[in-house]
């Protein structure tokens, strides 16, 4: 039995915490109170959600870092989304929702397969949008998963205010175990901050509503600084003395090419077909695979603003890499 409640707490942080019902704990009663004061709610009503709502188990298995973190293969990420599915249930969506994409593409400089690539790695074109109760998935994550308990604490917030906004009940919303909503997965920080009604019919449905998600997508990134007409990223090679520390300082664009050479770090494009690389800032970023060479490449702004919807280098290739092929399709 001992070694059983061990391995329990392992897997579920704030398992022994979990145990007593959510509307006891003072946390939560916290949290109830913060939320009657700054924003109103009644405390009865929330106390009778917590009330229902039991921890779960799924939602922390599914969040939980890998056993290894060290390896991680860049090969076998893109492998998962760069594949002949995905790009063909790219190239219908485009087909289907051509009108819609060029119009967002049109008012916020985002090209259409970069839309398209956005939906498709989250969500496969809305084939993998996630059944998990969003409350639930919240309140687990914001009370029994204490590495990351702050954030979402502050997504539950924002999920309860988006209920009241659209006069629906808490319960009603469906998505994935971090609580993520829809098509383009917006959390509901972002749900409420960059969703948009693109088809104009006086709401806003990010899973029913394709047009509204594509837009919603091209204004979440042209809010985070996507500069229209210009480069995502460049394929390298990167050699020199100074190719670690320039990883190093992260992956905001910084460096020119020429400020790069002075830190000994010289840079060539991969691909005889290649273009010359364009002398603006960049951040040099490395795409390890255990076993293979590393894929460097220069991220331009507008990785960067990627990495904004999803904080991995990995992701923002990814989305790079399955618009290059959607758009190469056509």
């Amino acid at each position: 039995m001992t070694r059983l409640l061990l391995l329990l707490l392992l897997i579920l942080p704030g398992a022994v915490a979990a145990a007593e019902p959510y509307a006891q704990r003072a946390d939560v009663r916290a949290f109830v109170e913060d939320m009657h004061s700054r924003h109103g709610f009644d405390a009865g009503v929330l106390d009778a959600l917590f009330r229902r709502t039991k921890p779960v188990a799924a939602v922390i298995k599914a969040i939980m870092p890998p056993k290894d973190p060290a390896v991680r293969s860049w090969q076998a990420y893109r492998g998962r989304f760069v594949e002949p599915r995905r790009i063909a249930a790219g190239r219908r969506f485009m087909h289907i929702h051509a009108a819609d994409l060029t119009a967002a593409a049109t008012r916020y400089g985002v090209p259409a397969e970069v839309i398209a690539a956005v939906i498709g790695v989250e969500t496969l074109y809305g084939k993998q949008l996630g059944r998990f109760d969003t409350f639930a998935a919240l309140t687990t994550l914001a009370f029994d998963y204490p590495p990351r308990a702050e954030l979402f604490r502050g997504e539950l917030e924002e999920l309860l205010l988006l209920a009241r906004e659209e006069n629906r009940s808490v319960l009603s919303y469906t998505g994935s175990y971090a609580g993520a909503l829809g098509l383009p997965q917006f959390l509901p920080s972002s749900r409420r901050r960059f969703a948009i009604d693109f088809d104009q019919d006086g709401r806003i449905d990010l899973t029913a509503s394709p047009a509204d998600a594509i837009g919603s997508v091209a204004n979440f990134l042209a809010e985070h600084g996507w500069e229209r007409d210009a480069p995502i990223a460049a394929i390298v090679t990167a050699t020199g003395d100074g190719v670690q520390a320039l990883i190093d300082q992260g992956i905001a664009p910084k460096h020119t090419q020429q400020q790069m050479a002075l830190a000994n770090v010289s840079i060539l494009t991969v691909g005889a077909g290649d273009t010359a690389i364009p002398e603006r800032p960049a951040a040099l970023i490395d795409l390890a695979t255990p076993g293979a060479a590393t894929e460097h490449r220069l991220g331009y702004r507008n990785f960067y603003v990627i990495t904004r919807y999803n904080r991995s280098s990995f992701y923002a290739a990814a989305v790079m890499d399955l618009a290059t092929a959607l758009r190469d399709s056509k």
